[in-house]
Parts: structure tokens; C-alpha cells; sequence
């Protein structure tokens, strides 16, 4: 097995930018969720609620940020104030982020029309992932709850498989929004991985992923009109574990220590689930 793909999503929702390589640290890939769009009360925005955050892009450089609409429209964003701050929400966990300029988040808000402020994790800020699944202290930026998530070849071909079957077209990875996409032949073997180990650094598989309407929407539209893989999840990857609900594809990861990785490393399964994991028969 082998890494086939790598993406980071420097801003939560916005579209993905893939990479040859990356750095990957106690918060995940590098870059990854340092950005986040919220309300005015500074509850987080995703395409659950804006589906046309698919047609941003955001691209850091060392010294500004580019956001760029698909038609056309951009903008360089400096770097924030470290004293401009408020209080966001992403679920549960409240975080003390960076704020953008007024100007900037003045103009965000036309685009998308509705009000929106950018905020940034940047060094003060802090949050960590469920003690309960990813043990103490493991930090994480703005994702939904994790470090890592990792997705594999074999369990898309056989949703694509199952949703040719019904007449439901097919969709690509991109639905899933993964960090790492591994190269694998068997279907749903990740739910027997505890750990792999990829260029030498050991990622622990702590949790499934539960799925919503982001798999349904274009990602690069944000379109809900096209194929959607949630029927086929529901027909074979519905959760019968009651502390994780819903249709499953995917599995959060989390980073034990430092390091690097890029397209083609070797993906070693390191430890193992021998029970998998529950799902209800049809």
C-alpha cells in the first residue's frame, strides 16, 4: 500500500489544494484548518449551511493570504493583529482566534451575502481533540474534531460500485474531503487498522468518520444536483455502534510525533482491530 493523495483545506470548508509532500506534526498535515469562516456571534460556517464555500481558494504565503472566488474575484488578506481576537465556536469547543481586518471581512461578506468574519488559529490559540478517542492533550486546529483524516482506494471502488448498481452515477474522493488517501485494494479494510505507519511516523486510526451533506455537494460548485453517495452509504456503512452514528466512509487519525510525507510513501499497518468495526447488516 502507498499514499496516493495528500490535500490540506487551509480554510475549514473552502476547497482543497492537493501537495506532493507535507510536513505533519501533533495538529496534522501542515497548513491544514488554520482558517476558518464564522458568523458574526462566531459560530463556524461550512458548506453544510454555504454551499459555495466550494468555489474559494485559499492560498497562504509567507507573508499574505490569497482568496480567490472561481469567478474571478480575489483578494490579499494580511496577517492578523495577534491582540484582535474573539471567541469562535467549532461544536463544542470554544477557541480564541486571530481576527481579520474589518475591511476584509467586509468584503468576504459581500461575496457570500451573508455576515462573515475570517479568524485564524495562529500560535495563541489552543484546542484539543476528545480525550476520549484520541487520548489527552492532542491538539487540533479548526477541523471538525481530529488531526487526520485518512481514506482509502478499495472502500471508494466499492461504494462507486454499489451506487452504479442502483443507477446513482459515481462520485470522487474529493466528496470526502480526506488528508491522506491510501492506495489499498480491499474494501473497508481500514476499520481493522489501529495504526499505520507512513515514512516512519505512526498515525493511530482512533475513530470512523461520519458523513453528511458536505458528500452530496460538487467540490468545486458546491451544487447538491449531481450524484450523491449518501444512499449507497446508508445501504452499506451504516454505523450499528451507537457512540458513532450515521453512514461511515473514512477514519480520523491522529499523529504520534514529527515528520514528512509524500505521494508514494509505503503504508504499513502497524497494529490492528481484529473485531472492526460494527455495522448494521441489510
Amino acid at each position: 500500500m502507498q499514499v496516493i493523495q495528500l490535500n490540506i483545506y487551509p480554510l475549514k470548508s473552502a476547497r482543497g489544494i492537493p501537495l506532493p509532500a507535507a510536513s505533519i506534526d501533533a495538529r496534522g498535515l501542515g497548513g491544514d484548518r488554520r482558517m476558518m469562516l464564522t458568523g458574526p456571534d462566531g459560530h463556524f460556517v461550512t458548506q453544510r449551511e454555504l454551499p459555495e464555500l466550494a468555489r474559494l481558494t485559499a492560498l497562504p504565503a509567507s507573508s499574505h493570504l490569497m482568496l480567490r472566488l472561481d469567478d474571478g474575484r480575489e483578494m490579499m488578506v494580511a496577517p492578523p493583529h495577534p491582540d484582535r481576537r474573539m471567541d469562535v465556536a467549532v461544536w463544542k469547543s470554544i477557541v480564541s482566534a486571530a481576527v481579520a481586518d474589518e475591511s476584509v471581512n467586509a468584503r468576504l461578506s459581500e461575496w457570500f451575502g451573508r455576515e462573515l468574519k475570517l479568524v485564524f488559529f495562529d500560535g495563541a490559540a489552543h484546542r484539543t481533540a476528545s480525550a476520549e478517542w484520541a487520548g489527552p492533550e492532542t491538539p487540533v486546529a479548526f477541523a471538525d474534531g481530529y488531526q487526520v483524516l485518512v481514506t482509502t482506494t478499495g472502500s471508494l471502488r466499492a461504494l462507486n460500485a454499489d451506487m452504479e448498481t442502483h443507477g446513482e452515477g459515481t462520485v470522487g474522493m474529493e466528496r470526502f474531503r480526506p488528508n491522506i488517501v491510501v492506495d489499498c485494494d480491499e474494501a473497508w479494510a481500514e476499520d481493522g487498522w489501529t495504526a499505520i505507519e507512513i515514512a516512519g511516523l505512526r498515525l493511530d486510526l482512533v475513530k470512523p468518520c461520519s458523513r453528511c451533506v458536505i458528500t452530496t455537494q460538487d467540490q468545486q460548485t458546491g451544487s447538491r444536483e449531481g450524484a450523491s453517495p449518501m444512499p449507497a452509504m446508508g445501504r452499506l456503512r451504516m454505523s450499528a455502534d451507537r457512540r458513532v452514528p450515521g453512514p461511515l466512509f473514512g477514519w480520523n487519525a491522529v499523529p504520534r510525533g514529527d515528520g514528512k510525507i509524500a505521494l508514494g510513501d509505503a503504508v504499513t499497518v502497524v497494529d490492528t482491530r481484529p473485531e472492526g468495526w460494527a455495522i448494521k447488516q441489510r
